[in-house]
């Protein structure tokens, strides 16, 4: 099999077997493939850019030093996804404890599902109803269950499957189902006053 017929995971299963061989320029190649994605990750957990590029570097130094212990028994990423998580959830309970403002930013909000009316808002008066909607659902999603938010973020803000949001939150795929059906259900039923007072048709 040459390198153009192998797939992702499968160049990605050969980069980890050379870490673990020892080959420390394998897993530069690792982060610079995934960084990107960790770095936005952590970010929707802690509104900080700045932040976010530390936890999601300490993410990568964990990883490391755990991928001797790496099997392969899910994907490289989905695994990193599951390292990038913890490390975003212990930081920011430490934040809290210190008092700042730990609140979930919700930039991308015609990403959520059923609300198709957060498009197209272009007058100042339609564009105030538009911000009470972004806060609405910034402040339904901060309020969810913290399994809840983890998995409606996973499948909204970074597209993945219910599968690989399984294995990423180490839980049955039907819980993963249900946990972002009920996350919709909360975000759809604070939407609905604003969407009925609203001039949307």
């Amino acid at each position: 099999m040459n390198s153009k017929t192998r797939t992702n995971e499968q160049l990605d299963d050969e980069l980890v077997s050379r870490v673990q061989q020892g080959d420390k320029k394998a897993y530069d190649l690792l982060v610079i493939k995934y960084q990107h994605k960790i770095i936005q990750l952590v970010n929707r957990y802690l509104k900080d850019p700045s932040e976010a590029q530390d936890v999601a570097q300490e993410t990568f130094i964990k990883a490391y030093k755990a991928i001797g212990s790496f099997r392969g028994e899910s994907a490289f990423y989905t695994w990193l996804y599951r390292i990038a998580i913890n490390t975003a959830k212990n930081y920011l309970l430490s934040r809290v404890r210190r008092n700042t403002n730990a609140e979930l930013d919700i930039d991308d909000a015609e990403a959520i599902e059923n609300a198709p009316q957060l498009q197209g808002l272009e007058t100042p008066e339609r564009l105030l109803v538009n911000q009470d909607i972004v806060e609405t659902i910034q402040a339904t999603i901060d309020a969810l269950p913290e399994e809840m938010r983890t998995a409606i973020m996973l499948r909204e803000f970074d597209g993945l499957s219910y599968e690989e949001i399984a294995i990423a939150m180490d839980c049955p795929v039907g819980t993963v189902r249900s946990r972002i059906f009920r996350a919709r259900e909360a975000i759809n039923s604070q939407l609905t006053p604003l969407l009925e007072h609203g001039d949307f048709r």
